[in-house]
């Protein structure tokens, strides 16, 4: 069973790139596994997620959440795929480079 994360390592979901795609933002801070149950949620009610990170220990978590994620979609029957993408994002004025990670069932 899940523990809620507190607000400051939770992943964050922007709703505003795409409206039927949640995008859940994973920082270096975010536990892996309340990034799992985001994108889980996300599937079973989407059928399609898309994780951000940027940076190596942000690209971690994001990482080890999409591996925990699998388990929990499986225990549903749900088979999923990661499709991984680079992207450019407007952070405090600078761009960056994003991995950005579309989830969506085989």
């Amino acid at each position: 069973m899940q523990t809620p994360a507190s607000p400051s390592i939770a992943p964050q979901v922007d709703q505003h790139i795409h409206p039927h795609v949640d995008v859940i933002k994973v920082s270096a801070k975010s536990r892996s596994t309340a990034v799992a149950g985001a994108i889980a949620g996300v599937v079973r009610e989407h059928k399609r997620a898309e994780v951000q990170a940027i940076g190596a220990g942000a690209v971690n978590q994001a990482i080890k959440a999409m591996a925990i994620a699998r388990g929990y979609l499986a225990e549903d029957g749900i088979d999923v795929i990661f499709i991984p993408q680079f992207t450019e994002t407007s952070i405090d004025g600078q761009e960056r480079t994003a991995i950005r990670i579309v989830v969506e069932p085989r």
